[in-house]
């Protein structure tokens, strides 16, 4: 492993030596060091022990290799909370974000809300700690996954607050045909199979099965659509997140459904983003 941090080193050498930018050698001499912002300023000149160079040097040549920094530090910020992530979870994007201001705004008061694929927690514990008179479930098929969220849900949310379950979509929800619910959010795998993007960047190191649905980036859509049939309440909302592409095929799928106002909302980029109607 190349060395570039030694042992004696001051914290002000650190940050010219590290090859990353500015920002993300800040960031992780702070995760290494449990050090703040003024903090590294304020103490420059303190030098690094061997433990500490080891440490650093092995995060560095992480993120050399193309690491996420959110899997490096374990954190990642969403709608002003911060998320604890790990390799079993999508690391959280601005971009889904506007799942949960949808679901904010349409969610019926004093409701139920079900979370499909809750991977981190982070809509379902967003919304939950916005909306504390909705009633959430969030499901994921991923046992490690769910870990990951059951240890945000008891950063964020009062015990009870969040009912987490390990399910294939609706398979193991407990049947209650006098509880519908009424809002059902989603941000499934949707890129289709062989996808160059899955071998890129940050996607390289992020669980596949959350990514793709190994076939054409609609199958996830059709099991949620066709499971609504049993558990969205009439003039319940589904909202989903999709692919820059994939709006006019997701509205097709929700019109087939016979779902109406049917609509797609751009993100911040101007790309529509998630697409949604009511049964």
């Amino acid at each position: 492993m190349p060395v570039w941090l030694a042992p004696g080193s001051t914290i002000a050498n650190c940050q010219s030596s590290i090859p990353l930018e500015a920002l993300e050698s800040r960031m992780l001499l702070m995760h290494a060091l449990e050090l703040s912002r003024v903090q590294l300023i304020t103490r420059s000149e303190n030098v690094l022990t061997a433990m500490q160079a080891q440490q650093l040097n092995a995060l560095i040549e992480r993120r050399v290799q193309g690491e996420p920094m959110a899997y490096i530090l374990g954190e990642r910020e969403f709608f002003g909370l911060s998320f604890y992530v790990t390799p079993d979870v999508l690391i959280p994007r601005p971009d889904t974000e506007l799942l949960v201001e949808l679901a904010l705004r349409l969610a019926p008061k004093a409701s139920r809300l079900l979370d499909l694929g809750t991977g981190s927690g982070a809509i379902a514990i967003a919304i939950a700690q916005q909306r504390p008179d909705l009633e959430v479930m969030a499901i994921d098929v991923s046992a490690a996954a769910l870990a990951v969220a059951a240890k945000n849900a008891a950063r964020h949310l009062l015990p009870g607050t969040l009912h987490l379950l390990q399910s294939d979509w609706y398979s193991a929800i407990p049947a209650d045909p006098l509880l519908p619910f009424d809002t059902i959010v989603s941000n499934p795998p949707y890129i289709v199979k062989g996808d160059h993007h899955l071998s890129e960047g940050d996607l390289r190191f992020e669980p596949v099965d959350a990514l793709t649905d190994h076939a054409d980036g609609l199958s996830a859509y059709r099991s949620i659509i066709n499971g609504t049939a049993s558990w969205l309440s009439n003039d319940g909302w589904l909202l989903m997140e999709h692919g820059y592409d994939q709006s006019e095929a997701v509205h097709k799928l929700l019109a087939q459904a016979d779902f109406s106002d049917i609509q797609s909302w751009p993100d911040l980029a101007g790309i529509l983003r998630v697409t949604g109607g009511r049964k």
